[in-house]
């Protein structure tokens, strides 16, 4: 993958991708002016290389049911090596986070949590992220409303 360098049909068939999934290779020819074959051969490509890992429905979940989300600060105790991964390993399983990035600065962490509602994330936490021996510190940031969410990225 290292070897392969991106060119500018790549990255328009990449941000079309990001916004449709279910764009045909055809429209995808259409749209980079191109003919139905090679962009057969390059979407291929894409996918064997990783730069596609896969491809999802965004299900808009107000819709499908009651949620809560709320962001999540975590500070670890240690700053080993073991008690990151530890951290991460003990995290990694649990459907009820959807996003978990390792910062720098104060909080180790930031977990983006959803459940059914206030009641479900407290119960989360002390059944979860409260037994962890190597969390120190939790914040939690309740979200009130979803302003903007995009899933595809400028390449």
């Amino acid at each position: 993958m290292d070897s392969y360098k991106l060119d500018q049909t790549d990255i328009k068939i990449l941000n079309l991708l990001q916004k449709d999934g279910l764009t045909t290779n055809r429209e995808l020819a259409r749209q980079t002016h191109r003919t139905h074959n090679p962009i057969n051969e390059r979407v291929a490509r894409l996918k064997k290389l990783g730069y596609i890992e896969k491809t999802v429905a965004i299900v808009d979940l107000k819709k499908a049911k009651s949620v809560f989300t709320a962001f999540t600060l975590i500070q670890l105790n240690k700053h080993t090596k073991e008690s990151l991964l530890h951290f991460q390993d003990s995290i990694s399983h649990l459907p009820q986070i959807m996003e978990c990035s390792h910062l720098i600065g104060q909080f180790d962490f930031m977990l983006k949590i959803v459940v059914s509602d206030l009641n479900a994330y407290h119960d989360f936490m002390n059944s979860y992220i409260a037994t962890l021996e190597c969390v120190q510190k939790v914040e939690s940031l309740p979200m009130l409303k979803e302003i903007k969410r995009e899933t595809a990225y400028l390449l």
